[in-house]
């Protein structure tokens, strides 16, 4: 079985995703940190050389890649992963995935996020907490329709990692 998390940058989806690892006895993997040791470059370096259209065909194919591994694996996607081309519609497609969605509130996704801002170049701009709440609300917006197609979701609001995973394991078992 391969768990795949989605969900908002912020979301959590590598801190629970090893978290989960542990509990599982399961391999992790961070599908971005996958890219950037394929591709040789980091996230930020690709989208800045080479541009978002061919970051995402080159996210695509690698998630698939992963897929086609026949092992269990718990993988954290990139916040955009799922909206892009046929992504969503190839992992709830797939025989032995499970996508798990990380559902945070804007408000929350702008505390976290505010604070690791300097970190992530696609807000790395953003002057003010208004403007960052904004921005994620927008993409939030955009990005639903698709996160809300996954098969477990998971309103991450005010619980600790610890009560986060819980709630996975509970709905997995």
């Amino acid at each position: 079985m391969k768990l795949v998390l989605i969900g908002y940058m912020g979301s959590g989806k590598s801190l629970l995703g090893k978290h989960l690892s542990q509990v599982l006895d399961i391999p992790f993997q961070d599908l971005d940190t996958y890219i950037e040791t394929s591709e040789k470059s980091s996230i930020s370096q690709l989208f800045e050389t080479k541009g978002e259209i061919y970051f995402r065909k080159r996210e695509a194919i690698l998630l698939q890649k992963i897929l086609s591994e026949n092992s269990n694996l718990i993988l954290a996607t990139g916040g955009g992963t799922p909206c892009y081309g046929s992504v969503m519609k190839d992992l709830l497609g797939s025989n032995n995935v499970l996508t798990i969605y990380l559902k945070c509130s804007v408000d929350t996704l702008t505390e976290r996020l505010w604070k690791e801002k300097e970190s992530r170049p696609l807000i790395s701009h953003i002057k003010s907490k208004e403007v960052l709440n904004d921005f994620i609300r927008k993409h939030l917006f955009e990005r639903s329709y698709y996160y809300n197609q996954a098969n477990i979701t998971v309103a991450c609001d005010g619980l600790s990692e610890k009560e986060i995973v819980e709630k996975i394991l509970f709905q997995l078992f």
